[in-house]
């Protein structure tokens, strides 16, 4: 029997172990370690989850105590295992293991990936803030409008109680209250459930695609919406990748991004509207070298404001989605677009108002820029957040992020809200493929 640590981030590590080491005797998993997602270490895998060979559960540890605790554990090997990192970062954590003694292990789909008796559509991405929330809406709608049930399963965000969190149901923005989301989880669970469909997530992706196949409103397609960059948890029987012109290159060089761009049956390029006609066209070429059967579909992502007359000539300050700005090292969102079209005249720095958990964000991410991420992974950060605001000295409030954060803090300045859909230019489209996938499956249309 080996030992083995599993290097995660509170998402796919856990992921890896319920589907691959949890009732696997070859193996025993003596801890994970945690990075990325503040004050998620110091936690325990539970027992209730983890299954009858750890009845004591899995401790979790801090990521920088990896040599350490191979040499204690007498670690065997050590599985990587969450996404949106730089190849030259897996590599080095690989040599981290490998000086300590042990073993470097990445697991792939057909270790990983559960099968669903339901058709099933991935839409994943090669980099965090590519755009996959606008695609998966966009895809769900053309689905609802063909008359089919769908139901949404969300990439994991199991930052509280992971026992409670192990299935988790939002049909109704009282569900997010319910189970106590944080900032970010509302932001990937709120756009679907004031669309109309059902959204699943939590820690056991074998009991969630159970729930979700039989859910009471009904399931006609599963829709699997990713979280940063990583390859889904569940077998598509159609895979979208999300690529983005801002960020060219990055779709071969970030982990596991380019697992999604070679095993791509459509590449939606995103944000064409706002990027660079010599980084398109590379980012065409890249496509074509790694994965020349793909479709692609050309979009663009347009903005719109509630109040103009909050931005024009003002200084504003603009909160941008969190992890898009921190791991996701994006220098130009939604709310700096807003900013710029619409003729603000200054987008004022925030780093110097910035308190807590905040300031610790612009330590550890020392590029995020003039831009203020809106973390709220606790009620800390939440509160560090307000304060923030209520610091920084600007006329006005450009909210970037996908909900209004009007609704989890008190903005006591002018502000204004933006927001963004995919918009597909040209042909071919994504509802020509969704026809074509609808057939395929064997799907009754009730509208075409």
């Amino acid at each position: 029997m080996q030992k083995a640590i599993i290097i995660g981030a509170a998402g796919r590590d856990f992921h890896n172990f319920n589907t691959f080491f949890r009732n696997n005797h070859d193996y025993k998993v003596v801890a994970f370690t945690a990075a990325q997602i503040p004050d998620i270490d110091g936690r325990k895998y539970p027992a209730a989850l983890a299954g009858e060979l750890y009845p004591e559960g899995i401790p979790i540890f801090a990521e920088e105590d990896l040599e350490k605790l191979i040499i204690e554990k007498e670690a065997d090997v050590c599985v990587f295992s969450y996404s949106d990192v730089p190849y030259s970062r897996v590599m080095n954590l690989s040599a981290r293991v490998n000086a300590a003694g042990a073993s470097f292990m990445l697991l792939g789909p057909n270790d990983t990936q559960i099968k669903s008796n339901k058709p099933v559509i991935a839409v994943c991405a090669t980099r965090t803030g590519c755009g996959k929330s606008q695609t998966s809406r966009k895809v769900i709608e053309q689905l609802m409008d063909q008359g089919l049930k769908v139901v949404a399963i969300r990439h994991p965000m199991p930052y509280g109680d992971l026992v409670k969190q192990k299935v988790q149901r939002f049909a109704t923005i009282d569900d997010l209250a319910f189970h106590k989301c944080t900032i970010e989880e509302m932001e990937e669970y709120e756009p679907h459930v004031v669309r109309g469909n059902v959204i699943y997530a939590g820690v056991d992706y074998q009991a969630i695609i159970d729930a979700a196949e039989n859910d009471p409103d009904g399931c006609d397609v599963i829709l699997w919406d990713g979280g940063n960059n990583d390859f889904s948890f569940y077998k598509p029987d159609l895979l979208i990748t999300v690529v983005d012109p801002h960020r060219v290159n990055h779709e071969l060089s970030y982990y596991p991004g380019e697992v999604n761009l070679r095993m791509a049956d459509i590449v939606v390029i995103n944000k064409m509207d706002s990027a660079a006609p010599e980084d398109i066209n590379q980012l065409r070429a890249n496509i074509d070298m790694v994965n020349p059967n793909a479709t692609v579909i050309d979009g663009a992502s347009p903005i719109r404001v509630d109040n103009i007359n909050a931005i024009k000539g003002k200084k504003v300050l603009v909160i941008e989605d969190g992890p898009t700005l921190t791991h996701g090292e994006m220098k130009i969102g939604a709310g700096t677009v807003a900013a710029k079209k619409f003729g603000a005249a200054e987008i004022v720095d925030p780093r110097d108002y910035a308190v807590g958990k905040l300031a610790e964000t612009y330590q550890i991410y020392p590029n995020i820029g003039t831009l203020l991420p809106a973390m709220g992974y606790g009620d800390e950060q939440v509160k560090d957040l307000q304060t923030t605001i209520d610091n920084v000295p600007c006329d006005a409030v450009i909210i970037g992020t996908p909900i209004d954060l009007n609704r989890i803090v008190k903005i006591n300045k002018p502000n204004t809200r933006v927001y963004y859909d995919l918009q597909e230019i040209g042909q071919p489209t994504l509802r020509e493929a969704l026809k074509e996938f609808v057939i395929s499956q064997n799907l009754q249309l009730s509208k075409v």
